[in-house]
């Protein structure tokens, strides 16, 4: 396996990363920046009280994203698996 090969599977792998953890972490920080802004404009400054809606946020992501995502990464992983023949 060259160097441009290697190269080439770790930047499909990165890409593949991001895409796949991209819409729960958008909508976490989403939901954190709400939390903080009610916070701010409460003065009320408890640390667990963004945990339980951030939570609940990225339960209801996966539920509603999940077959994409794992769509990603079955294509991903199939994709990776042809390539092994080939780099002998």
């Amino acid at each position: 396996m060259g160097a441009d090969q290697s190269l080439d599977l770790l930047n499909q792998m990165l890409w593949a990363t991001l895409m796949i953890a991209a819409p729960v972490v958008a909508v976490v920080m989403i939901v954190g920046v709400i939390i903080s802004i009610l916070q701010v404009a409460t003065q009320l400054q408890e640390m667990t009280l963004s945990y339980v809606p951030k939570l609940f946020a990225a339960i209801l992501v996966l539920i509603a994203v999940g077959p994409w995502m794992l769509e990603r990464m079955t294509h991903f992983a199939i994709e990776a698996i042809r390539t092994i023949p080939s780099i002998g």
